[in-house]
């Protein structure tokens, strides 16, 4: 027993050591990527990695959705993205068409924060709908039947939005501010600023209801332990219907500005930007709130950087280098970067 376990500490010690030294390595070939670009180019340096974080801070909205709903029940949500599509599309219909305003002026201020309002509710009501329908019947079914179920919603959600939006790309009109200003070369659009300054406010508050209220606690005591949480008198079913309701809010906050920062609306677009989101929870921890934030972050930042750099692979090697280096993480980390290791439950 013992030489066994010897040998098994000695090929755990051989492996972390392993994993060290590969890590050390890549850390040295990025930052020396990264030097020699901002060396060659500090302003587009800093350009590149601006246009990434405002990338990143969207996919952290979406993220956010397929963490909450996974560390809850454990399903990982594919139809997420598409109920991020639909938001896009009601965006641009209760801007454009309902309330017949596309162009900047005094009262569109309030416009936008009306239309905020309106499609957080949407799609907060539309994903508690489709848990409820959906889901719920599924939930001590094998693992494999929740997930082709949420496949299954995905396309129809596609469809609703095929329906409603055509077939086609639309270009929308924009009621936020056009144009930008600088510092230095470094050209810093409106709709960024205005970017950060509804993003960073929805995650802190989104933070704070999950860690400081009473309904935060039910959420993270049902996470652990439905049946525990049933005895300590936690409404299992109205907990898991309010964290679909808070992950399909801040789905549809993200494609309110999806929409008026990027002016365009597509029936197709919750796969590419689901998937990328996804990607962005798994790469710092399915079901950790700050590893999804992060993996956000730190995806928006290897695109932006990757397309955005005068040495680089370009854009159109973008998502080839995104999931390569997810690769790598989850052969070396499989919980991902802020994930920890726990026991299945049966």
């Amino acid at each position: 027993m013992s030489l066994f376990t010897n040998g098994y500490q000695s090929r755990q010690d051989r492996r972390k050591y392993l994993e060290r030294t590969l890590g050390l390595i890549a850390a040295t070939l990025v930052l020396y990527w990264l030097g020699i670009n901002f060396v060659k180019s500090p302003s587009q340096f800093f350009q590149a990695s601006l246009i990434g974080l405002s990338n990143g801070v969207l996919y952290a909205l979406i993220a956010l959705g397929y963490t909450l709903v996974y560390g809850i029940i454990e399903l990982i949500n594919f139809a997420h993205g598409d109920l991020f599509m639909l938001g896009t599309v009601f965006s641009a219909n209760f801007v454009a068409m309902w309330l017949g305003q596309e162009y900047l002026g005094g009262a569109q201020w309030g416009v936008f924060f009306v239309c905020l309002i309106a499609v957080m509710v949407f799609c907060g009501t539309l994903n508690v709908g489709i848990e409820r329908f959906a889901y719920r019947r599924l939930r001590r079914a094998p693992k494999l039947a929740p997930l082709i179920t949420a496949v299954g919603v995905s396309f129809v959600l596609q469809f609703v939005g095929l329906r409603w939006n055509g077939s086609g790309q639309k270009t929308w009109n924009s009621i936020l501010p056009k144009g930008a200003f600088f510092v230095g070369e470094v050209r810093i659009p409106y709709t960024t600023i205005f970017s950060f300054a509804i993003t960073v406010p929805i995650l802190l508050l989104m933070s704070w209801i999950v860690t400081r209220t009473s309904q935060g606690k039910a959420m993270r005591a049902t996470a652990q332990d439905q049946d525990a949480a049933r005895l300590m008198g936690i409404n299992v079913n109205r907990t898991i219907s309010f964290t679909f309701a808070l992950g399909g809010a801040l789905a549809g906050a993200a494609g309110l500005l999806f929409q008026q920062t990027r002016g365009l609306t597509s029936y197709n677009l919750g796969y590419q930007l689901g998937l990328i989101a996804f990607t962005s929870a798994v790469m710092g921890g399915i079901g950790n709130l700050q590893g999804a934030v992060l993996g956000a972050l730190l995806i928006g930042l290897i695109q932006g950087l990757n397309d955005g750099l005068p040495i680089g692979l370009g854009q159109q090697w973008s998502q080839t280098v995104v999931f390569s280096i997810l690769i790598l993480l989850m052969a070396f980390k499989p919980t991902g970067l802020l994930g920890k290791r726990v026991t299945e439950k049966v």
